[in-house]
This record gives C-alpha cells, structure tokens and sequence, in this order.
C-alpha cells in the first residue's frame, strides 16, 4: 500500500492536538506581572507538549520516508500512536491547570510512556515489514535515544509523587535528548 494517506492523516491528528493546546491557553486579565503568574504553569506545559508533538511529527516523517510501502498493522500500530498521542492536549491542560500537581504529572508521564512505546511498536512494525537490512532497521539499530525515553518516563511516574520538579526535569532531559538531531534515519537515506 501507498503510505501518502497515512502520513497526511497523522500529520493532521498531531497538528489538531498542537492547536487544541494553543486554544486552551487563555489571555491575561490586565497588564502587570500578577495577571501573568497564574498562566505560567499553563504556558510551560504548552511548551513541553508541543516540543514533545514536534518531536514525534520529525521522526515519524522520517520514519515514515524510510518506509517504502505499508501494510495493515503498520496502519493499526499508527492509530495506536495517534490514540496516545491525542491525549497529550488533555493531560497538558489538567498538568497546567493545577500547577504540577503529583497526579496529573504522573498522568502526563503516563502517557508520555505509552505514548513512546506505541513509537516503538511502530518503528517495529515497519522494520519487520521491510526486514532488519532495510534502511529503517539499519539505521534504528539498537535504539538507544528510545529506551532511554520509555525508562526516563517510567521513572517521572512514581517520582511524580516524591516530587512532581523530578519528573518536570526528566520529562525536560527527555526533550533536549531528542531535540538534539537525529540523523539516523537521514544518514541512510543519504546514502
């Protein structure tokens, strides 16, 4: 199968999910500091998740350009990504609206979690539809960056509840792990 319709339809789901973030922040009342403090929690966890969606839109675009063809558990392992990935705006909004509080920051881990392993699951399905020696499985290798996430998120999850500013600085490791470029993926589609 062609893979234009699934790469337009995640790009749409993950743009919906980043602009229902950007409309549930709301304009200060006034114009002084005070009017400001009450929305910087909601503004930092905007910021967080929309890096996050920004992170998983380049590798899966680079993922996905790998690929050279899909089949339909590549299709289904997709929609179980977009299933977890759409939930980020809600949880961004419960994580910001109560100040990083331990249970939404665990809940937003939560997702995060299974959010990286439906990558995973992804990553490999299309790696086994295309075989080990293919551009993607070559360039994945053992997948480092991924593991490290899925076990950064494991750990903000119950730490979340020792102190929420623990889990807020592993899910920022996170980030600046991966906002540092990968190129796997393009090293061998170079090539």
């Amino acid at each position: 199968m062609s893979k234009g319709r699934l790469e337009a339809f995640s790009d749409a789901v993950i743009a919906i999910a980043m602009t229902i973030m950007v409309l549930e922040l709301r304009v200060p009342h006034g114009a002084n500091w005070d009017a400001i403090r009450p929305a910087i929690p909601k503004f930092l966890t905007y910021v967080m998740s929309f890096t996050f969606l920004g992170i998983y839109w380049t590798n899966h675009h680079h993922m996905l350009h790998a690929a050279e063809r899909i089949n339909g558990a590549i299709l289904w392992a997709n929609l179980h990504l977009l299933f977890w990935l759409s939930l980020v705006p809600v949880t961004t909004g419960w994580w910001g609206e109560t100040s990083f509080a331990p249970l939404p920051t665990a809940i937003y881990g939560v997702v995060m979690v299974l959010s990286a392993i439906a990558y995973t699951i992804l990553q490999n399905t299309i790696v086994a539809h295309h075989g080990p020696g293919s551009k993607l499985g070559e360039a994945i290798g053992n997948d480092f960056k991924g593991r490290l996430s899925i076990a950064c998120y494991v750990a903000a999850v119950p730490l979340a509840f020792v102190h929420s500013a623990i889990s807020c600085a592993l899910y920022v490791f996170v980030a600046c792990v991966w906002l540092v470029p990968d190129r796997r993926i393009e090293s061998r589609l170079n090539r």
